[in-house]
């Protein structure tokens, strides 16, 4: 285990094995060789692969930190903080399938693995950086009228995922009160409400992959692209590596502490995501025409028909903006899975 007394920076990052999380680790060690990275991740669904490969599409070299395979739940996060003094902590992990209906199941790894966490980051002095999701929105009158969604439209979750990150940021802002009516200030503590993250290292993520892989992948075996009738549902896809800028920037010396939208700003209607991924195939549309289906009855009462991140309070509190147009950055994507194979 490394320990405080390393000259170097020491960081934390937890679901260090998945999507988000190995290519967060990967562009740490591209900005800071130096620094010490301790992974964290169960490995229940994230992969030692995901790093692997995430060092090798950013060209940094092997990975050369440490890795515990712990659930965030069983480490004594006082204890850890103490021994180790890393500058900062990136709290990715949790149960991110938004179809889990195992209430205690999900409410138990995203908050309890959560409540520990906060409160001794809060009392350590150390900046944390968490994932929260545009799932605690919900349906709300922002949504049905098609406008982006402030912070403060949050609050009515369709699913317990949505919910279980609405209670992580309730945490958030007991623990920020308590700290604050004692220090006479707010820990750094950010919690950022991704939305439709997609980008390589993906392709373990099975069903809660991003639409633009899932049809990416049923055009290149041969099929035809699957989305729901009409196809103008439309959600905020924002790249991978403008999640990671995001994150990394929910640590800088001098932000705001709070919670923010972490998206594009753009909502992109489903029909123009496969317009998008036809492009960087190279297929053209008689060849791969759109197969519309109806939405089954069992996702209809909790699905998101729109989302679109309002990044104000985002722009002004993290000085954040994202740098990449999510058409562009789909079509280049799928280009991309054509020429690694689905990677």
């Amino acid at each position: 285990m490394t320990d405080g007394r390393n000259e170097a920076g020491v960081v934390i990052v937890t679901g260090a094995a998945g999507f988000v999380g190995s290519n967060l680790v990967a562009e740490i060690m591209r900005r800071d060789p130096a620094s010490i990275i301790v992974a964290v991740d169960d490995c229940r669904s994230g992969s030692f692969a995901n790093i692997v490969e995430a060092c090798e599409r950013a060209g940094v070299g092997p990975f050369i930190g440490d890795f515990l395979a712990m659930s965030t739940r069983d480490l004594d996060w006082g204890d850890l903080l103490e021994a180790i003094a890393p500058d900062a902590v990136y709290h990715l992990a949790a149960i991110t399938d938004t179809t889990v209906s195992d209430e205690r199941l999900m409410m138990g790894d995203n908050v309890e693995g959560f409540r520990d966490l906060v409160e001794s980051c809060a009392l350590a002095g150390t900046p944390l950086v968490y994932a929260s999701s545009a799932a605690t929105y919900g349906a709300p009158p922002e949504a049905d009228s098609r406008r982006p969604l402030p912070e403060s439209a949050a609050g009515s979750p369709s699913n317990v995922y949505g919910f279980s990150k609405l209670v992580m940021e309730n945490l958030h802002a007991h623990v920020n009160e308590a700290i604050a009516a004692e220090r006479g200030e707010r820990p750094h503590i950010v919690g950022l409400r991704y939305f439709n993250v997609f980008g390589p290292g993906e392709s373990r993520k099975g069903k809660m992959a991003s639409m633009a892989y899932q049809l990416a992948s049923q055009i290149r075996s041969g099929g035809r692209p699957r989305i729901f009738t009409d196809g103008s549902q439309a959600r905020d896809q924002v790249h991978v590596a403008d999640v990671v800028d995001c994150t990394l920037a929910g640590a800088a010396p001098g932000v705001k502490p709070g919670v923010y939208n972490c998206g594009s700003g753009v909502a992109t209607t489903f029909n123009d995501v496969v317009d998008a991924v036809r492009a960087g195939l190279g297929v053209s549309e008689p060849d791969a025409p759109t197969d519309y289906f109806e939405m089954p009855a069992e996702i209809r009462a909790f699905y998101q028909s729109y989302t679109c991140a309002d990044l104000s309070t985002v722009k002004a509190g993290l000085g954040w903006s994202p740098r990449r147009k999510p058409i562009d950055a789909i079509r280049e994507y799928a280009a991309f899975l054509a020429s690694r194979e689905g990677r």
